[in-house]
């Protein structure tokens, strides 16, 4: 029979292996040059005007989806980083080449603005429906009971329409 302490130390040891073993299994394939190009031709877009990643543009006589896929393998095959080549085909074709704005200046608004407009929206409505449920103030209660005549036809409106004064 092991002691507490032995199987402690092979279960760390057991969970060691396996982490090993995990990170291994995601690495492979990381830094091949075929993975690199396709994440980065589906991180770009074709620039003939179909509207297509740059990677899956299919349609027939393009005249773009080549010339770029090119330029991609080629700065692929430089050395150059993945940064280096987003910059390089941003530089070229403009930032419209980009399938994702970028994570700073104004393009950091792209990516805020929707999700900003939302929460405001929401904040709003919440107001808004919190404003609805309050009782209403003593403005309107003594304006209700302030002239008998009033309150008379009132009633009288009450009893022909069968308003209950429910919902």
């Amino acid at each position: 029979m092991r002691s507490a302490r032995a199987r402690f130390t092979f279960l760390i040891k057991g969970v060691q292996a396996l982490t090993l073993a995990v990170a291994v299994c995601f690495s492979l394939g990381a830094t091949d040059a075929g993975s690199r190009f396709t994440n980065l031709n589906h991180r770009l877009m074709c620039t003939c005007g179909c509207a297509e990643i740059l990677g899956e543009c299919n349609h027939v006589g393009c005249p773009s989806s080549g010339q770029e896929l090119t330029e991609l393998k080629a700065g692929i095959a430089a050395g150059k980083s993945d940064q280096e080549i987003l910059a390089s085909f941003a530089a070229k074709y403009g930032a419209t080449v980009l399938a994702a704005p970028t994570g700073h200046g104004f393009d950091l608004v792209a990516w805020i603005a929707p999700f900003a407009v939302f929460a405001a929206a929401l904040l709003g409505t919440i107001l808004l429906i919190r404003r609805w449920g309050k009782p209403r103030g003593k403005m309107e209660s003594a304006a209700r009971s302030s002239d008998p005549a009033t309150d008379a036809l009132r009633e009288k409106i009450r009893r022909e329409t069968g308003d209950d004064g429910g919902i």
